[in-house]
């Protein structure tokens, strides 16, 4: 899959959920490897402000960042619109320190990037794929989380909340291509005991019955209820029964939970990856999610020191065989030096040869004590790279790659008969006017043999 942005720029204006200031949010597209960034533009030198779970700094009523002296309020829901729809790349220029709360979901940012368009970009997305199960749990708030590996970026939520009212509910979604229709448009709730103390902190200035559901769990007396409309500046409050505020109809039986579910889209975009597992929450909140969130983030950057070696199942298809090879190379025997590309991306590739003793080089290279020259390693290197680099090319069987430079080369382990090599080669930066620039390691086995770094050059042919 490849990286996504907007195709065009588009604005959604509202009001915020607890700070109540009109605001205006601008989501622009932007390049590769860009991620989600958030600009403050009523601030003195627009700081920008990383959607990164590093940045977390509150989680008491929603998720707020702060970096470069800014801070963004309760950006949750559209972050969730973002990632639940797959966009990697976007700048969001606010003019107020809290994204607008419009009808307490994500569905009206939904909508708003759907409007815009989104575009498929040339660099491949990253995914980070668990491999073992992860867990937290905050005993205090009765919360329990489990990642486990999955193929697919699954949630399961399960919340509650020892109310009649709302009791036990479950939501979950299987693939995120799922999110848009079912989880989108469900709105926050809010326990009507909850909201007289939060108008008391000068909390919720935005809030109203129109961008959140109002649970009610039991009955409160008039003069309360007057003395809460007042305090959030809102005409009379009536309640006859138990149940949902003004009797709002719900979206879905378990919208609730949905909405739970919503957020924890939204707090995990702030991994800044997307991720192949399956997410299973007890009563989740932003403060669980983004501490679980962090969890799996020091856990990819724990994984990203440590060297992967490339491992070659020879049940598995490659992805060239020698007559693909042949046919993006001009080389020919004997100086078609790899047998097989075993992986193919974007800004890598995997390539194989096998040595052995019939191999032409051996007749003169220390025939008593065949060792594989150097300068045929780093010619067998230089090939590999050449697929890669032609492979960014519509019509490779037209271009040729020349090699212009090749700088720190290091032989560390002998090469001989019988050993096979794994070349592990990937992009040191996006290919720019058909120069391609690549760092280099060959393994036999578990051990490095040679590395390099090396820079070619993609020519059409005369």
């Amino acid at each position: 899959m490849l990286q996504t942005t907007l195709k065009n720029e588009v604005t959604i204006e509202g009001v915020g959920l607890h700070t109540g200031n009109a605001v205006s949010i601008t989501f622009k597209p932007a390049p590769e490897n860009h991620g989600i960034k958030f600009k403050r533009i009523d601030l003195p030198g627009s700081p920008k402000v990383d959607a990164d779970v590093d940045n977390v700094v509150d989680t008491s009523r929603g998720t707020t960042l702060e970096q470069n002296g800014a801070r963004i309020y309760t950006t949750e829901h559209a972050l969730a619109a973002l990632a639940g729809l797959e966009v990697d790349n976007v700048l969001c220029e606010i003019n107020a320190p809290e994204l607008p709360i419009m009808d307490g979901s994500a569905q009206p940012f939904v909508d708003k990037i759907l409007l815009a368009g989104i575009e498929t970009l040339k660099q491949e997305r990253v995914y980070y794929t668990l491999t073992e199960n992860l867990t937290y749990e905050d005993v205090e708030r009765k919360v329990e989380m489990l990642a486990v590996p999955s193929e697919e970026f699954r949630v399961t939520v399960m919340v509650d909340y020892n109310s009649e009212i709302l009791g036990t509910q479950h939501a979950q979604i299987h693939q995120m291509q799922e999110f848009k229709d079912q989880i989108a448009r469900c709105r926050t709730f809010v326990f009507l005991h909850e909201l007289k103390q939060l108008a008391k902190f000068n909390l919720i200035k935005g809030g109203n019955v129109d961008n959140a559901i109002v649970l009610v769990d039991h009955l409160i007396p008039q003069e309360e209820l007057d003395e809460l409309a007042t305090l959030l500046n809102k005409p009379k409050i009536k309640i006859e029964e138990k149940g949902v505020l003004n009797n709002i109809k719900l979206h879905f039986q378990n919208e609730p939970a949905r909405h739970k579910l919503l957020d924890i889209v939204g707090d995990f975009a702030l991994i800044g990856v997307p991720l192949k597992a399956h997410i299973l929450a007890a009563r989740p909140g932003h403060k669980a999610n983004t501490e679980f969130a962090r969890k799996i983030k020091d856990l990819i950057k724990k994984e990203k020191n440590i060297v992967r070696i490339p491992v070659h199942d020879p049940n598995k298809t490659p992805a060239f065989d020698i007559n693909k090879i042949a046919s993006y190379l001009p080389h020919r025997i004997p100086f078609l030096l790899i047998d097989k590309i075993l992986e193919i991306g974007a800004d890598y590739v995997v390539g194989l040869k096998n040595v052995t003793m019939n191999e032409w080089f051996f007749q003169g290279h220390f025939p008593n004590n065949p060792v594989m020259p150097g300068v045929l390693l780093i010619e067998a290197m230089a090939q590999v790279g050449g697929i890669l680099a032609l492979s960014s090319v519509p019509d490779p069987d037209n271009h040729w790659t020349y090699f212009m430079k090749i700088e720190n080369a290091r032989f560390k382990k002998m090469v001989l008969p019988g050993d096979t090599i794994i070349f592990d080669l990937k992009l040191k930066s996006p290919i720019r006017r058909g120069i391609v620039q690549m760092t280099g390691v060959a393994y036999v086995g578990d051990k490095a043999v040679m590395e390099a770094e090396m820079m070619a050059q993609i020519v059409r042919k005369s």
